[in-house]
């Protein structure tokens, strides 16, 4: 029930999910999964692949936006902002924190002990996540066909949006056309949100700056990589309000702490602007994601009743498991690379596939321990 008493519990979850979510969209998305679907049931497992998918088809950061779907369906509109903003939170506060020390002493801290053994526990988390949505999601042959096809294009290098959408293309002539006969054709057509059209200068102001980062997250599709191309091309190259050795500076920030990797966004502000620069860039970048959520949570139930959109849903949601398997390749081949992650990896798929039960968090915690220990030790 969506009711003001799962507020509290919405922000709990999430907040918590903010301060341990390491290794991208795939791995926040294994999380939240765990914790909404099979330990707090707030939905049922082909409901969160339904958002999952209809997440991939709009612009924004995938992970970030399913949390506020997760929080809408527990606790109404209220659930999506107050589910965003705990999860958002904390990698905007680390972020700036180190931001604050970057410009002050010209350094990072050294966190690479611990990420390197959070990284391979992370990709058991991911791998924990794909074998339940992948058996939920896998209904029929046609999309085994689909999703084998999904994973060949990711491991590929073919854009996620491209994929998702082809995918939903095939579904949607292979099950929906031949079903409907001579129904109504009722037709989903997402509305993107468009850049504001603010005529941009060098001069730098809060404004000018959230309007940048408000374009960008009205724009941005697919990984939280692809971020580096955007700001490149506005910050660097266009405005030259950054170089490029500080823009790659910023990106390895939002990499290294826990939750979005948009949170990129608060070290650039800060960088340009200071604590106020900061802000503004982080509302700009996420302030779309809330209102295409909000716009597109409620049309979600009615796209799965329609008979032709439901072919496109299931294909979109096969397509987007195998965009997590094409992802946790390229993250497996450039983080197992030696045995000491390759160990730290297996014993967390023991744990994650042998002690069901045993929150993401601990797996977490264990695999930074790990990879510390290792990383003094060898």
């Amino acid at each position: 029930m969506k009711t003001e008493g799962n507020l509290k519990e919405v922000a709990t979850v999430f907040f918590k999910l903010g301060l341990i979510a390491f290794g991208g969209p795939a791995a926040h998305v294994a999380m939240m999964e765990d914790e909404v679907v099979t330990k707090r049931k707030w939905m049922t497992r082909e409901h969160f692949l339904d958002l999952m998918g209809a997440t991939n088809l709009i612009p924004g950061p995938n992970s970030t936006e399913m949390t506020m779907h997760c929080g809408h369906e527990r606790a109404g509109w209220k659930g999506l902002f107050v589910a965003g903003f705990s999860f958002i939170f904390p990698a905007v506060v680390f972020t700036t924190i180190l931001a604050y020390l970057y410009v002050s002493y010209g350094e990072l801290p050294q966190i690479e002990p611990f990420l390197y053994g959070i990284k391979p526990a992370v990709i058991a988390i991911i791998l924990s996540a794909i074998y339940k949505l992948g058996k939920k999601a896998l209904k029929n042959w046609q999309l085994a066909v689909i999703g084998v096809a999904t994973v060949i294009a990711s491991i590929s290098g073919i854009n996620e949006i491209t994929i998702i959408l082809a995918g939903g293309l095939i579904g949607l002539l292979w099950f929906g056309v031949p079903k409907m006969a001579n129904k109504k054709l009722n037709v989903f057509t997402p509305v993107f949100l468009l850049s504001s059209g603010v005529v941009l200068t060098k001069t730098i102001t809060n404004a000018k700056l959230f309007f940048v980062f408000l374009k960008v997250g009205a724009i941005l599709f697919g990984s939280g990589y692809v971020l580096v191309a955007y700001l490149d091309a506005e910050l660097v190259e266009k405005l030259g309000w950054l170089t490029k050795s500080e823009l790659l500076d910023a990106i390895a920030i939002g990499q290294f702490t826990p939750g979005p990797v948009l949170s990129t966004a608060s070290f650039v502000g800060y960088q340009i602007n200071g604590i106020w620069g900061a802000v503004v860039a982080s509302l700009g970048i996420f302030l779309p994601s809330f209102i295409f959520v909000l716009v597109l949570n409620p049309i979600v139930p009615k796209l799965r009743k329609s008979k032709l959109a439901s072919g496109f849903l299931d294909a979109v949601n096969i397509s987007a498991v195998g965009i997590m398997i094409g992802v946790t390749y390229h993250l497996s081949k450039e983080i197992l690379i030696n045995w000491q992650s390759i160990t730290i990896a297996i014993v967390s798929m023991i744990l994650v596939f042998y002690y069901k039960k045993l929150n993401a968090f601990w797996i977490v915690i264990i695999g930074a321990v790990l990879g510390y220990i290792l990383y003094q030790l060898f």
